[in-house]
């Protein structure tokens, strides 16, 4: 008897989430509007020939040439002085001049061995 009694309240509350998930449908809605058609259509007119805010790059404007306060010879003069310049953000920038240090090794004796090795002849070591 006490199944019965489960099967059937599980019957009913199956069948009551299934009548709360019922909806109706109320079909399409009247649009309301309180513009009248020219109205409307002066307004579509605006907007068609208006920016379009969504647009790619549309804050990018071409802004009007920025006058100077220095003229255009000394500004060139400038870049031309800084293009011939030093590299400030080479390395060793600020390291000064490099001096040529004589080495300790002969010339012709690493001269000999670059041979031998470029022959593949075995080194002494």
């Amino acid at each position: 008897m006490k199944t019965s009694k489960i099967i059937a309240a599980a019957a009913i509350s199956l069948l009551a989430a299934i009548g709360a998930q019922a909806e109706t449908y109320e079909g399409v809605h009247a649009p309301v509007s309180a513009n009248s058609r020219a109205e409307v259509h002066s307004q579509a007119v605006v907007a068609a020939h208006a920016d379009n805010p969504y647009a790619e790059a549309v804050s990018s404007r071409v802004i009007s040439t920025p006058v100077g306060l220095v003229a255009r010879g000394a500004v060139r003069n400038d870049a031309v002085a800084a293009a011939h310049g030093p590299n400030p953000y080479a390395d060793g920038y600020d390291q000064g001049v490099t001096t040529v240090s004589v080495g300790a090794v002969d010339r012709a004796a690493v001269r000999a061995q670059a041979n031998a090795a470029a022959r593949g002849q075995q080194l002494p070591l």
